[in-house]
């Protein structure tokens, strides 16, 4: 019988269709931190989907047959809550993940009385159902309307010249930074230095410095080997951003966001350890 129900087990956690990847986590009686052995398994789980482009993941929080409803309500969304918050720190986006709720109880269905115990184990779990991204058909522009032209990124030398407008985003050529981490390579500093005169010249422009890496499977950011979270395109981001700020530009004109690997250049991977600055507004010049 023992050896059967950890058949069972194993099956039912196994479970995935062609386009649902499913797991469990087990919680021990009243608790909705994740037991050290729990916590493992999910870790490999999440690194699993690595190599899956995600539609939605859907987090469901469950107790045992013990407690009010009440108390098993709030125990439950507590114990999804938690799944999330895992997800969330192992770099998963926060908007894949669309359901986040506490069912309440599991009653108990008992097939031997020495198993009741075992039973209502596997009750006290959170379900996590991730849903694939199904393949999108690409249509091929037939007509002239559906061309569009794309002249690149602008330069350094667009904002000498005024050539640029709200919309547009300039690669910042040369500045590398060190595999895996957020700092800039040495080689870079004095082009990062020019790109903070230029910026100080030109005060009427407002941006958006977006941080980029390399190296990653389906769009994830990559870990910052300093401070072992996985944000390392927002660590470079605020690097630029903070950097730009000690050399005098003002913080009201200056963001920072992270854009994980949405959008690898192909090449070198050095080349997609990047920032990038979209213009948000051009005012006029005085």
């Amino acid at each position: 019988m023992k050896r059967l129900f950890i058949l069972l087990f194993l099956i039912s956690n196994l479970a995935s269709s062609q386009d649902e990847i499913t797991h469990d986590v087990y919680f021990d009686t009243d608790r909705y931190d994740v037991p050290l052995t729990e916590e493992n398994r999910l870790l490999l789980f999440i690194s699993s989907l690595d190599d899956i482009e995600i539609e939605r993941i859907s987090i469901y929080g469950f107790c045992d047959d013990r407690g009010t409803d009440k108390y098993n309500q709030e125990l439950s969304q507590n114990r999804a809550d938690k799944i999330k918050e895992v997800f969330s720190g192992y770099g998963i986006d926060p908007n894949l993940i669309t359901n986040v709720n506490g069912k309440g109880e599991i009653l108990l269905k008992i097939l031997n009385e020495t198993e009741v115990h075992k039973i209502r184990g596997l009750n006290r779990k959170v379900e996590i159902i991730v849903s694939k991204k199904q393949p999108e058909i690409e249509e091929t522009a037939t007509t002239e309307e559906n061309v569009v032209i794309d002249d690149g990124p602008k330069t350094t030398e667009d904002i000498k010249k005024g050539n640029i407008k709200k919309g547009d985003k300039i690669r910042l050529e040369k500045i590398y930074f060190k595999t895996s981490y957020s700092y800039v390579t040495s080689e870079s500093k004095k082009t990062l230095e020019k790109i903070a005169k230029l910026l100080l010249e030109h005060d009427n422009i407002y941006f958006t410095i977006q941080g980029h890496v390399c190296c990653t499977q389906m769009s994830r950011d990559a870990v910052d080997k300093k401070t072992r979270k996985r944000n390392l395109s927002v660590a470079r981001a605020k690097y630029i951003y903070d950097y730009l700020a000690k050399k005098g530009i003002d913080k009201k004109r200056m963001k920072y966001v992270g854009l994980r690997r949405k959008f690898p250049l192909g090449g070198e991977a050095k080349h997609d350890r990047r920032v990038e600055i979209l213009i948000t507004y051009v005012g006029k010049n005085d």
